[in-house]
């Protein structure tokens, strides 16, 4: 007989399911369907079923793994930027920003640009910018008309599309007027690239064939003319260490080896700041005053509070604003080797996807989530990550700080000029355009 043997004591192992989470088992292409129409829908449903931790598949876009516990998004937004990359990522962007902007890039070409592109969009120099945002937002809503019902999300496009073009440009008064065939340009490609019917051709042929498509093709030579005509013109000005103007800055940056910046880099992150800059912005300030105009006891606790010089109530509503009205619903990262989270290992490859839509409708951070509420943000900042409209870590939008700013200026100003209400009394739906979520019938209001 053999004699006994005894097994020492282990420690006690946390479980660790090698295996992604649980996720629909429809087709990849019946899923890319559901979201691309219906994201949000899809995120609830999942939630509800599977967790704060699930998987969906996405044409051209490969797997996704959404995370919308808080532990788990610290995870990633602290990780390591080369096991998480965002620019990969983001890939879907890259036919309309360029293979330079600093959205798609990773590692060390990311932080090296990002450095560069920095500086305008905080501190004194962002603060710089108040007058020249006051000036175009007071011009722009004095035209706005009275009385009738009109929609906002256009003509806050207008305000800060004019906004960033200063910034990045620095033309403003009688030249500005050298800028309008750019400007007539980018509102033409964007009004095809935010258009939902877009998405079909870029879910049939994928995002690096959408490039030959005729119509995106025209319209992206075109912007494409114009910017490198600026660029070039830029190259040539006299006075380019007098002037604080980003194209300015960029043609006399240096990469840490000494070389200059190339016309195509420009190119890249002169779009992205044009295109990021302003359209999301704009946005946001639409959702704030269709949410305003709903609740009139805030808008007017607003408006009191800004003619007294008091702009917490301001900063709270606009923290509020994108609580619950987020531009995007989730971030990416994808992984470059294998990474435990949420009590999974998931396989390099695979997309980790922050969510902001759900992480903000936590009724164990935000209790009654659904309600709109700036009260919630006075004297309660909010949490690194549990309020992530502008994502997180080292990847967080360079322009978070410029865009609650702007927002803040046009908002005060809007307020401080007209009464405002509501063109219906029904809440506008929440309507996908593209990649982000604008009101369904563009923050129809009548201003008094």
């Amino acid at each position: 007989m053999e004699a006994a043997t005894t097994t020492a004591p282990q420690p006690a192992t946390r479980s660790v399911e090698r295996r992604l989470p649980p996720g629909p088992p429809l087709p990849r292409l019946v899923q890319t369907a559901f979201w691309s129409r219906q994201a949000r829908r899809v995120l609830y449903t999942c939630q509800d079923r599977y967790g704060d931790a699930f998987t969906i598949r996405i044409a051209y876009e490969g797997t996704w793994v959404v995370l919308a516990d808080p532990a788990a998004i610290k995870q990633v937004f602290t990780g390591d930027p080369k096991v998480f990359h965002a620019g990969e990522g983001n890939e879907i962007l890259a036919p309309v920003l360029g293979r330079n902007s600093l959205l798609v890039l990773d590692e060390e070409r990311h932080m090296g640009q990002r450095k560069l592109l920095l500086p305008p969009f905080h501190g004194a120099r962002m603060q710089g910018y108040e007058e020249t945002m006051s000036e175009i937002a007071a011009a722009e809503i004095e035209r706005w008309p009275a009385g009738t019902p009109y929609a906002l999300r256009p003509r806050m496009q207008a305000v800060t599309l004019e906004i960033i073009l200063r910034t990045v440009f620095g033309v403003g008064g009688e030249e500005a007027g050298k800028l309008a065939d750019l400007r007539d340009a980018l509102r033409d490609f964007l009004d095809l690239t935010t258009n939902p019917r877009f998405l079909a051709p870029l879910i049939a042929v994928g995002p690096e064939r959408v490039r030959r498509l005729g119509p995106f093709r025209r319209r992206i030579d075109r912007v494409n003319a114009l910017i490198y005509r600026e660029i070039a013109e830029r190259r040539r000005a006299e006075d380019l260490e007098e002037r604080e103007d980003v194209l300015s800055m960029l043609v006399g940056a240096r990469h840490e080896d000494g070389s200059p910046m190339s016309d195509e880099e420009m190119r890249d992150e002169l779009l992205t700041l044009l295109v990021a800059g302003h359209e999301t912005t704009a946005t946001s300030l639409a959702w704030a005053v269709e949410r305003l105009v709903r609740h009139p006891e805030k808008l007017e606790r607003l408006r009191a509070e800004v003619d007294d010089g008091d702009d917490a109530y301001l900063t709270a509503t606009i923290q509020e604003t994108l609580r619950l009205r987020p531009v995007i619903s989730l971030v990416l990262r994808k992984l470059t080797e294998p990474v435990e989270i949420g009590g999974y290992e998931l396989p390099a490859g695979v997309s980790v996807a922050p969510c902001v839509y759900l992480v903000h409708r936590n009724p164990e951070v935000y209790p009654d989530p659904q309600r709109f509420l700036p009260e919630r943000f006075l004297d309660n900042p909010p949490g690194t990550y549990t309020w992530i409209p502008f994502g997180g870590g080292v990847r967080r939008c360079l322009g978070a700080s410029f865009a609650q700013f702007e927002m803040a200026v046009v908002l005060r100003e809007l307020v401080h000029r007209h009464q405002i209400r509501p063109a219906q009394p029904k809440s506008e739906r929440i309507f996908r355009r593209a990649i982000t979520e604008t009101p369904r019938h563009n923050a129809r209001v009548v201003l008094g």
